[in-house]
């Protein structure tokens, strides 16, 4: 390979760089998350809520709708909070245009067209209903098996963890 077409050290170092810190992202917030002072069910519950309200066509007010959700739930909201990032600005043309297909091979509706460009949920409520409907259909298809599934993993997940580290601690103490 050539030296003109190899990219620089820093090109690389980059998106090395990228990579470690999306990592180390996903690891604080896991571990803040199950340090948390609530039940494993309360977690479970309430990174369930935060995947149903995230699969919603609703973005601007995910994060409103599901802390006050959980606020009525009694849950832990920053659990919600964190189960609705995965749908956010970066992701939400490939994510709406999802819930489209979903929604469009459930509704009956033909002449409904995806258009990127008008994805505001007032321009989708003002390019018809049929569209938004079709997006919300699409969220709740998508929506409720994600939950449950959520639900239970979460339950697991974090039953796992706070075992082993009951475990490991009690090591510590007695001194292995």
């Amino acid at each position: 390979m050539s030296d003109l077409n190899r990219p620089s050290f820093r090109e690389e170092k980059k998106s090395r760089d990228w990579w470690i810190r999306s990592k180390r992202w996903i690891r604080y917030w896991s571990l803040r998350l199950m340090r948390q002072n609530s039940s494993p069910k309360n977690l479970a519950t309430a990174c369930a809520l935060g995947m149903f309200i995230g699969s919603m066509p609703i973005m601007p007010f995910q994060s409103v709708v599901v802390i006050a959700l959980a606020f009525c739930l009694r849950v832990n909201k920053l659990a919600a909070w964190l189960a609705t990032c995965y749908s956010n600005a970066a992701t939400m043309v490939p994510f709406y245009y999802f819930l489209f297909l979903v929604g469009r091979a459930v509704m009956p509706f033909d002449h409904v067209v995806f258009d990127p460009s008008h994805l505001e949920m007032t321009e989708l409520l003002a390019a018809g209903w049929q569209v938004f409907a079709v997006m919300f259909v699409g969220g709740l298809v998508f929506g409720i098996p994600a939950t449950i599934a959520t639900y239970f993993i979460t339950l697991f997940l974090v039953r796992r963890y706070r075992q082993r580290r009951a475990i490991r601690l009690l090591r510590k103490k007695v001194g292995r």
